[in-house]
């Protein structure tokens, strides 16, 4: 039973030192552009990604940086070849492309700058208007990331 009682309070330490970042869905980003318009964060990942999981850590980890996407941007959370459902966007439909036992979501193929191959994780800034302000494949560290914001935000 002590064995029981210290391993769940060793697995449950961490999650009281990361604080949470505010996500939403692509079905939900119209409604929060009409209660108050913001710059938006895609973040496209898959389960499979481990930079995907190491990033998401460390980007968690950062209380300021949270922080700042929660009160000023919109955060997309998309998983690139699990999410299934019909999404519109900038007034397209988009589907989910099954390949075998895996598939992509046509959205991810669309907003990649790799058609063929998408790098994960990859971050898409758009600002109010959903124009692409900023495009990033791969790993994004939270000192960096946050300068970027910032910038997006001096704009």
């Amino acid at each position: 039973m002590k064995n029981v009682t210290i391993f769940l309070f060793l697995m449950l330490v961490p999650s009281f030192c990361l604080s949470q970042m505010k996500t939403g869905a692509f079905s939900d980003l119209e409604n929060l552009e009409q209660e108050k318009a913001k710059p938006t964060i895609i973040h496209i990942y898959t389960d499979w990604c481990a930079i995907c999981k190491i990033e998401s850590f460390e980007l968690n980890k950062n209380k300021h940086l949270v922080e700042l996407i929660n009160e000023k941007f919109n955060l997309i959370n998309f998983e690139a070849e699990k999410t299934k459902e019909k999404i519109n966007f900038q007034g397209k439909k988009f589907n989910y492309l099954p390949n075998g036992n895996s598939g992509i979501h046509e959205l991810v193929l669309a907003l990649s700058k790799n058609k063929k191959q998408p790098v994960y994780p990859l971050w898409i800034v758009l600002d109010e208007n959903q124009n692409l302000v900023y495009y990033h494949e791969g790993r994004f560290k939270p000192e960096n990331m946050k300068e970027k914001l910032l910038g997006i935000l001096a704009l």
